[in-house]
């Protein structure tokens, strides 16, 4: 069995899904934590299929489909900043507007594609073990930036999540941190998209830390669990994904899902015993 698990992560191809699906998991996952706490699951989703339409431009023009994609979720996330400012519309309503004319709009330009359905397939699902060289280099240099920006700036974006009205007290710039979080969260979704696809992709930003947060006492403690919790989903889910020929993306949200339903009727087994 040991043998086994070490012969799949000799193969190339396999190392690079294992390394590029570890930080931009870990990045999906600390991002998470903010998003459970503002309650903006539906964003992910939203940016997320909104992508479809950069990936279809980016297709048609002959130009590296994940460069123009990750400009046009973060242009599509600042107008959805700017909406939910300006207008009386709810952030829900804004996002499902751009939800869906991005997504009609990727389809509709992917149908030019001579390609179009195994084109449409690929996007919509991933394929984290079709990765290239150049492609992993890109999503770790980007996650490691990411990351690290996370890091410098995390007792204000904390403070952000939970009291908006106290971060301006204290002269933290709140229109800037909140804009840095949407920019941040389209940059790391549309990298996610490449791996794990369009649909499946919110799911590691919302399983790790909604696990984690039945077993966390602290902000800290969700955190941690949340980062842990990615990594071993990411982990075995490639090597179950190896070991049954399965695809890679749709058994690693599974394996984040049976966690999650684990972890929560172990936690109410516990309360009964109480």
């Amino acid at each position: 069995m040991i043998e086994n698990i070490l012969e799949a992560f000799t193969q190339p191809f396999m190392q690079r899904a294992l390394i590029t699906g570890l930080f931009i998991g870990v990045l999906l996952a600390a991002l998470g934590v903010f998003v459970l706490i503002k309650k903006m699951a539906f964003f992910g989703d939203g940016v997320a299929h909104a992508s479809l339409a950069g990936i279809a431009i980016g297709l048609l023009a002959g130009i590296e489909p994940l460069y123009i994609a990750i400009i046009y979720a973060v242009a599509i996330a600042l107008a959805m900043y700017w909406l939910e400012k300006r207008s009386r519309l709810s952030s829900d309503a804004v996002i499902g507007i751009f939800f869906t004319a991005s997504l009609a709009l990727g389809v509709l330009l992917l149908s030019f594609q001579q390609s179009y359905q195994p084109d449409l397939i690929s996007f919509l699902f991933g394929n984290i073990l079709s990765v290239t060289t150049t492609e992993a280099i890109m999503i770790v240099l980007i996650s490691l930036a990411a990351l690290i920006s996370l890091v410098l700036l995390w007792r204000r974006l904390s403070l952000l999540v939970f009291d908006n009205v106290q971060a301006q007290l204290q002269g933290f710039k709140v229109q800037a941190l909140s804009i840095f979080l949407y920019v941040v969260m389209a940059i790391a979704i549309v990298l996610g998209v490449k791996l794990i696809g369009v649909i499946l992709v919110s799911a590691l930003l919302i399983i790790p830390p909604a696990t984690s947060k039945l077993w966390a006492r602290s902000f800290r403690g969700l955190i941690r669990g949340s980062i842990i919790l990615v990594l071993v989903i990411v982990f075995f889910g490639l090597l179950i994904s190896y070991g049954l020929d399965l695809p890679s993306g749709a058994v690693i949200v599974l394996v984040g899902f049976l966690i999650f339903i684990f972890t929560l009727l172990f936690k109410s087994f516990l309360k009964t015993q109480n």
